[in-house]
Formats: C-alpha cells, sequence, structure tokens
C-alpha cells in the first residue's frame, strides 16, 4: 500500500511542479530544424504540432488573416491596407466615427481619407457606429446553477441582457431594412443572431438566421460570423450535430476563426468528427474532416493521409498533417540533451554518414539504482523529454548502423540503449517516407520534396538529402530558407572528423549560425535572468554536433567550451577536462573558428592560470601528494576567487541572503582557511559555524599551523607533517593524525568538504553525492548541460585510514587512540557509501514483490556493512570502551551509541 500512496503522492506534486514551472516547456525539448510554419496557408499555423498549448502559438497573429477585415477592405475600395482597416474596424473610437458622421473628424486617418469619406461609404460607417455601440455588451449572460464552479472575478461585466431587448431588435431591424447594400444588411441580420444568441433566445436565434441572413445569399465573412452564432444558438437548444455541423462550416471557411471554431465543435458532439464525416457531402467536406479526425487523434496520422491524398495530394491541410507528423519524429530524433548514468567507454556521433567510421562498443553492466535515487530519477525523467527517459536492463553489443534501424530517439547521439524504445517511430519514419516520396510525384508543391529531403537527413541519408534539395526549383521565400538550412545541416552532421580545413569552411560559409542571437526581452524577468534559456535552434543543433565531433576526437576541450564557459569548471573540477581545456587555451595557432567561436567562451575568471593551477592543486591535495599541490598553489598566488557572481549566502547575523562579496577576510577558494581544518568534529551539523561543529587537536608542538592560512600555507604545512610523521614519537604519532583529520575533512563527509572542489561553502549541492563513485566519465557524448552532472573523481578514504594507521601504531595513548579509530571507522563509513552507490537494487518498481525483493537486498548491504565495513567501530567497542574519549563519542553520536549496545 505504501508503494502506491507514494507514486500518488509523487504525480501530485510533479502536476503542481508542471504548472508553476516555465522551464518545463517539453516545446524546448528538441530543435524545430524544418521549419513548420512554412506552409502557404497561414490561418492554418495554430494547427502546428506543440505539447505546451492547445494550439501552436509560435507566430505573430497577424500571419492569419481575418476574412472580415479584407471584406471590409474591398468594401472601401482598397483605399485603406490592411492595418489602417482593422485599426478602423476593431480600434477606432465609435466617437471618431461620429466625428466624421458631423463633417468634423479628429481621427488622423479619418482626415486623410478625405471630406468625402463619409459621404461616399455612408452605409457601412453607419453600420460601424452601431456595432461598436454593442459591442461591449456582446457577451452571453451568465446563469448561475447548482453546477456552477466558475469563478466570476467582476460579476458587474456587461452583458447582452443590459440591453433593451425590444429597442435593441426594433432597431436593428429597421436598420437592416432601411440598408441598400446587400454585404452592410447581412451585417446587421448578423447582429440579430448574435443578440438572440447571447440574451438566450436561441429559437429567435434560428428564425433571425433564416429571415435576415440566409435569405441573402452571400456566401462572405459575414454570413460565416452569422453562421457561428447560430451554431450556438443550436448547441443552446441541444442541437449538438447541426450545432457541430454548422461550426464545421465555420471552421472549412473561415480564415480568423478556425481555433474557436474547432473548440466549439468539441464542446457541441461528444462524436462530434465522425458524425461530420458521415455528413459530409462533397469531396472538400470529406478531405476536412478526414484532417479533423486525423488531427484529434495522431497516433498515426498516415491511413487519413493516405484517404486525404486520394481526394486532393495537393490539399494544403495534407501538408498541415505532413508538417506535424515530421515534427513528431523531431522530437523522437533530435531531443536536446541526453542524459544517461551509464559507463560507456566510447561515444557515438551525433550524425555522420552511415557507412562510415562505424563505431562498436560494449557496454558496462548497468549500476543499479536506490529506491531514492529512483525517486530523483522518476522526476528526472517527468521532467524531461520522452528522450531522456532511462530503461534498466543489460543491453547487448551495437554498432552505430544497428542503432539506426532501430532509432529509438537517439540516433544522432548514441549507440547506448538507455533510453526507452518505441520500434514504432522507425516503422512511422518508414511509412512516412514512402508517402512523402509518393507524394511529391503526384504534387505541384515543392513542399513535398523539401519533406522528401528533411525525412532522408534524418535517415542519415544525407547524399541523397542533399540531392534532392539541390533539384528544388522554387520562388518561395520560406521555402528558399529552408532548404539553405537543410543543405548547412547535410554538410555539417556528415562530416565524421572536424579539421581545421573544415573549420576554415565553417567560419567562411556558416558564421552566421555559430553567433549567438540576441535572448527577447519577453524571455528575461525584471531581474535580468533568462529564466527560460534560449530557444532550441538550427545553431544550437550544429554546437551540439561539433561538440560530439570533438569529444569523439579527443579533444574535450573545444567540445567543452562549444557549450559551456570556462566558469563552469568550477562546477565540475575533474582534473582530464580542465588539463584539456587548459591545451586548448594555451593553443597559439588558432583557427579563425577557434577564436571566434570556441574561444569567446573563456570568461572572465580573473586570472585564468591561477584558475587552472588552483584546480591541479586542489586535486593533487585530495589524493595526498602534497608537494604536487604546493607546486600548482606557488603558480596560483593572483587568484582572485571562485567566480560566482550571484551565490548568495546566509548570514545568521541579519537572518538574510546576502550575496557573496569576497571581503579578504572570508574563504574565496584559496585564502583564508582556518587550522580547524586540523581538528575534529564534535557533531556532524554543517550548517553551523566552525567553532561549534569543530574542535581543535592542540597544534603548539606544530608552530607552522597558523590560525588562517591560504592553501600554499596549507600544503606547505602538510608536507612538515608528513617529514614530522615519518618518526617513532607521540609528536610523530600526532602529525599524523593530524594529516588524516585534514583528508576527511575536507572529503565528500567532512565539515570542510568545499576546500579542494572549487566550491565556496559546505552547503549541499551535486558535488556532494557518492553516485559518480564508479564512473571514469559520466559525459558519454558531449559537455551539454555541464553544470547539471555531477562529476569530481571520488575520494580516496584509504588515504586518511594510511595516515591513521600509522598515528595508531606509533600511539602509546589509550585515548588518542579511541579518538584516531573513531576517526578511521567515519572514514571506513566513507567507503561503505561508495560500495553501496555502486551496489544499488535493479528490482522494478511494478514488481508486486518489489518490498520484500528491496528489504532483502537491504539486509544484504547491512550484513556486508556490519562484516566489512565496521572494522574500526568493532575494535574501538572491544579495546577501548572504557575510555572517555568512547564515552564522549557515545553523548555526541548516535549511531556509534546504537553500535555499542547491540
Amino acid at each position: 500500500m505504501k508503494k502506491y500512496l507514494l507514486t500518488l503522492t509523487i504525480a501530485s506534486l510533479f502536476y503542481t511542479k508542471s504548472e508553476a514551472c516555465a522551464w518545463a516547456d517539453p516545446d524546448y525539448d528538441y530543435f524545430n530544424l524544418f521549419t513548420q510554419s512554412i506552409i502557404k496557408d497561414k490561418s492554418y499555423l495554430p494547427f502546428l504540432h506543440n505539447y505546451s498549448e492547445r494550439f501552436y502559438t509560435d507566430f505573430k497573429r497577424s500571419q492569419i488573416p481575418d476574412e472580415n477585415i479584407e471584406s471590409w477592405r474591398k468594401f472601401f475600395n482598397n483605399q485603406l491596407t490592411y492595418s489602417e482597416t482593422d485599426y478602423l474596424v476593431h480600434a477606432m473610437t465609435m466617437n471618431d466615427l461620429n466625428g466624421l458622421k458631423k463633417g468634423s473628424p479628429n481621427n488622423q486617418l479619418l482626415k486623410k481619407m478625405g471630406s468625402g469619406f463619409y459621404q461616399k461609404y455612408r452605409e457601412g460607417i453607419d453600420y460601424l457606429i452601431e456595432a461598436k455601440y454593442l459591442e461591449p455588451y456582446m457577451k452571453i449572460n451568465y446563469v448561475e446553477t447548482a453546477d456552477s464552479f466558475y469563478y466570476r472575478e467582476n460579476e458587474n461585466d456587461k452583458n447582452a441582457t443590459n440591453l433593451d431587448y425590444k429597442k435593441t431588435v426594433s432597431a436593428l431591424t429597421s436598420l437592416y431594412n432601411a440598408a441598400k447594400n446587400p454585404e452592410i444588411k447581412q451585417r446587421y441580420g448578423y447582429q440579430l443572431v448574435r443578440f438572440n444568441h447571447y440574451t438566450r433566445n436561441f429559437d429567435t436565434a434560428l428564425q433571425a438566421f433564416k429571415m435576415y441572413v440566409q435569405s441573402l445569399s452571400l456566401r462572405g465573412a459575414a454570413y460565416y460570423m452569422a453562421l457561428d452564432q447560430l451554431a450556438g444558438a443550436q448547441r443552446g437548444l441541444q442541437m449538438g450535430e447541426d450545432a457541430n455541423w454548422n461550426f464545421f462550416q465555420v471552421f472549412k471557411n473561415s480564415k480568423s476563426r478556425k481555433e474557436s471554431a474547432f473548440i466549439s465543435m468539441k464542446l457541441s458532439d461528444t462524436a462530434s468528427f465522425n458524425n461530420i464525416l458521415k455528413r459530409a457531402g462533397n469531396n472538400d467536406e470529406k478531405n476536412m474532416a478526414y484532417f479533423l479526425l486525423g488531427y484529434e487523434d495522431f497516433t498515426n496520422p498516415i491511413p487519413m493521409m493516405e484517404k486525404m491524398y486520394d481526394i486532393d495530394p495537393d490539399s494544403e491541410i495534407l501538408k498541415v498533417m505532413a508538417v506535424r507528423s515530421i515534427n513528431e519524429l523531431e522530437r523522437s530524433y533530435l531531443p536536446t540533451y541526453y542524459y544517461d548514468s551509464k559507463d560507456s567507454d566510447q561515444s557515438s556521433k551525433i550524425g555522420a554518414d552511415n557507412n562510415s567510421n562505424k563505431i562498436e562498443t560494449k557496454e558496462a553492466k548497468p549500476k543499479e539504482l536506490s529506491f531514492w535515487q529512483k525517486i530523483v530519477m522518476f522526476f528526472k525523467n517527468l521532467f524531461s523529454s520522452k528522450s531522456d527517459k532511462e530503461k534498466d536492463g543489460n543491453k547487448n553489443d551495437q554498432s552505430d548502423d544497428e542503432l539506426l534501424e532501430n532509432p529509438n530517439r537517439i540516433p544522432f547521439y548514441t549507440k547506448n540503449q538507455s533510453y526507452y524504445y518505441d520500434d514504432k517511430q522507425k516503422d512511422f519514419l518508414d511509412d512516412l517516407e514512402q508517402f512523402t516520396d509518393k507524394t511529391k510525384e503526384k504534387s505541384k508543391d515543392e513542399y513535398w520534396q523539401i519533406a522528401s529531403a528533411y525525412l532522408k537527413f534524418l535517415k542519415k541519408d544525407y547524399k541523397a538529402s542533399t540531392e534532392i534539395l539541390e533539384e528544388i526549383k522554387t520562388s518561395n521565400s520560406e521555402y528558399l530558407e529552408e532548404i539553405k538550412r537543410m543543405k548547412v545541416l547535410n554538410d555539417i552532421v556528415s562530416q565524421p572528423k572536424i579539421t581545421a580545413e573544415f573549420e576554415d569552411h565553417l567560419i567562411k560559409d556558416y558564421a552566421d549560425y555559430f553567433v549567438e542571437k540576441k535572448i527577447e526581452k519577453d524571455s528575461i524577468d525584471e531581474g535580468g535572468y533568462d529564466y527560460y534559456g534560449s530557444a532550441p535552434s538550427t545553431a544550437s543543433f550544429l554546437k551540439d554536433v561539433l561538440a560530439n565531433r570533438y569529444f569523439l576526437q579527443g579533444e574535450d576541450g573545444k567540445s567543452f567550451l562549444m557549450n559551456n564557459k570556462l566558469s563552469d569548471l568550477q562546477y565540475n573540477p575533474n582534473s582530464t577536462l580542465v588539463k584539456s581545456v587548459e591545451n586548448f587555451y594555451r593553443k597559439t595557432n588558432k583557427t579563425q573558428f577557434e577564436q571566434q567561436i570556441i574561444a569567446k567562451n573563456m570568461d572572465d575568471v580573473g586570472n585564468i592560470d591561477a584558475f587552472f593551477n588552483v584546480i591541479y592543486g586542489d586535486r593533487a591535495m585530495r589524493t595526498a601528494d602534497f608537494e604536487k599541490a604546493k607546486s600548482y598553489y606557488q603558480k596560483a598566488q593572483n587568484f582572485s576567487g571562485i567566480p560566482r557572481e550571484n551565490y548568495e549566502t546566509y548570514n545568521p547575523k541579519t537572518d538574510k541572503y546576502e550575496k557573496l562579496v569576497y571581503t579578504g577576510e572570508n574563504y574565496d577558494g584559496y585564502n583564508n582557511i582556518p587550522d580547524l581544518v586540523f581538528g575534529h568534529n564534535v557533531w556532524e551539523s554543517f550548517g553551523s559555524s566552525d567553532v561549534e561543529s569543530m574542535v581543535a587537536e592542540g597544534y603548539t608542538a606544530f608552530p607552522y599551523i597558523k590560525t588562517n592560512m591560504n592553501k600554499l600555507e596549507l600544503a606547505d604545512a602538510l608536507i612538515q607533517l608528513k617529514k614530522a610523521g615519518n618518526g617513532k614519537d607521540q609528536k610523530s604519532s600526532q602529525a599524523n593524525q593530524l594529516i588524516g583529520n585534514v583528508l576527511y575533512n575536507t572529503s565528500i563527509l567532512g565539515y570542510y568538504r568545499e576546500l579542494f572542489v572549487m566550491d565556496v561553502d559546505n552547503s549541499n549541492g551535486g558535488k556532494y553525492d557518492f553516485w559518480s563513485t564508479g564512473k571514469k566519465n559520466p559525459y558519454q557524448y558531449y559537455y551539454k548541460n555541464f553544470t547539471s552532472t555531477t562529476y569530481i573523481e571520488p575520494d580516496n578514504f584509504d588515504l586518511a585510514i594510511n595516515y591513521y594507521k600509522k598515528a595508531m601504531n606509533i600511539s602509546t595513548d589509550k585515548e588518542q587512540k579511541a579518538r584516531i579509530l573513531f576517526q578511521m571507522a567515519s572514514a571506513e563509513q566513507g567507503k561503505y557509501y561508495q560500495y553501496e552507490a555502486q551496489n544499488q537494487t535493479n528490482i522494478n518498481y511494478d514488481d508486486p514483490q518489489w518490498s520484500q525483493k528491496n528489504d532483502a537486498h537491504q539486509k544484504q548491504l547491512n550484513d556486508i556493512k556490519n562484516q566489512k565495513y565496521r572494522t574500526y567501530f568493532a575494535q574501538l567497542k572491544s579495546q577501548y570502551s572504557d575510555t572517555e574519549a568512547a564515552r564522549t563519542l557515545l553523548g555526541s553520536c548516535s549511531y556509534f551509541d546504537y553500535f555499542m549496545k547491540r
């Protein structure tokens, strides 16, 4: 039962989070290389593919033509531009139009039209005055019922019932009868239908439509506006099928009302689109019905597309279905980031020709995740794109080509099968390609050739893709832009190796694709933070391709800098990568591409040489090579601090979070290390001050241990302690103990764990976990999302234990030995945590025996812990339980107290 409750809790947390967090936008999880909006009929833009909102919105609303405005332009004999007409109809005030009618216009546009404008278009202007008078009231009246649950923010909003019904109907009828122009007459008819609909006089609305609209036999904008209102009234009368059919006619014939008509169809009839298909009386109606059915149930649109093809292969809505299908494939094949928790010795190419540079790889046995790791992974999967999900289990060896035959969302990036696979994606790509190839032979629209070339690109047949693109003859500017982009993609992605010559080609011919675009204002909050990040684009995809190539070529520094800044190294300062970045930094003969595109990410870290040397020195300290650390720290004395410009730290004195400022007195990554780093903790509380958590051992015998030190002085003190530890007296024992203390205190378990991992304090974070313990390198494809991936070379707890052993062997002080044994036991605990991280359970959470199996696995871990990783606790208990040190530990360490009482 607990399992199901937890699942429900997690689900509820996810849905709460997804509502609040814009960064979970699934439409930012792929690159959108094939531009959906190149369809010619822009009225279908809302029906392109997306997940974030009900309708596609990544376009300017002005791209969809409004047939009502076009109709008014025609009425005014095209004397006004489209935008001027839109302003006149929608934005101009009733007072401005009355001023025109009186012969004294104040509005600049009306002055521009001249004094005879009103007389020439009198009926139209008078209608617009009446329409603007009615417009604020044209809302349906809200009727409270027992089932009402909507919150009405303003209950005093105007609605149609606020108007005098008889007077309004009488006035509109009189104006209808007086109008001579049939189009204006029909517009008054539209107002009569709308007014009766919104006052819930549904039967009268139906009569008004027949009498005042349908009778005029016009099928222009006003007719479909009125038909929309008629369908609403029919829905009010529970005439679902009739309402739906009329909404369908509005959808089919209107350009600007497709969204609202679609929603209305959904609301009117539960079997909406199937019933429409039954009533379809001609090929146009059947074609549109097939489109709606395919759009609504997009699991496999190709059967519907085949029916649409049989009716009209040149149909614009067939292109809409095709571009939605291509977009769905893009989401599967081109996610913006690939996550994998498994080790791998080699990585595959993003792109590259199928027949070149095949790579075969054996995958390491998957690591099993703990229960709570699985919970975290669950959240990662929920907040990631579909392509980022992992699948447990052993995998067979596979070549790059074999993966492409079973692409499963990752053909460009990886041969590692650590994602959920879906063979249907491969079948869908093949079927869509066959359909596209067939249609391009029949249709006159070059769109199908472009689509065919793109599908060849997804299948990594870059040569065939380019050949198709070269043959296309078109004057459509959007088509030409897409063709240009695809040629660039084919050129770059097909390169198995990036040479200096190819870099010259990139900077000469494609520089625009690698220059960062300015962030739109809308994506930046008031504090100046880019909340959404740059939208995935062709440029970002090509960056990933190059980052992957450099990674495969062993040029890790260049790979890293394609996606990251130099300062990002502070978050995962593993020395191998840092060395490769430094090698690039010191390269003297950089190509123009390297200088302008890659090297620009060498951002300000103060003194770059000092920055590198601090990282190297820190790693040497963690491996207890104090002499090497000293040599690096000597070259790092100009270090200007860990670059944390926006970091805030808690100040207990003010009870506020304050921006981190290096004052010369606080720790900055190099200076101001207290001598308590040689001490031991009295309780495990990382949030308490060091004087509360730590106690000094007593350093009077070692004057080179200063109260406050920089890293060079700390390394020098450790070197001198190491020399002092070579003796056989009590001082030598204490020297070795102090070295062991530093190594433990700066490990993942120690109070000063931030000192040698480029961090500013010991607060929890990605650096302080054991998950990457067994990894040689978790970056398998490139270094994208570097700061979101934890990897620092793991601690070697045996280093501290060995110094403690030397101290134990020399010491004759039983109290000191008890303290040392406890420190050794603490370090041994670290070794157990590393073992546990590498030996997690692989039980499927859906297994009905999950609880029993998980309990059995936990028991096995406990047995191993007690048998192999409690050596020094057992010795402390059996030989030193009578010491004052042991009695003090019982009061400060609950686990030790539990162990002693077993």
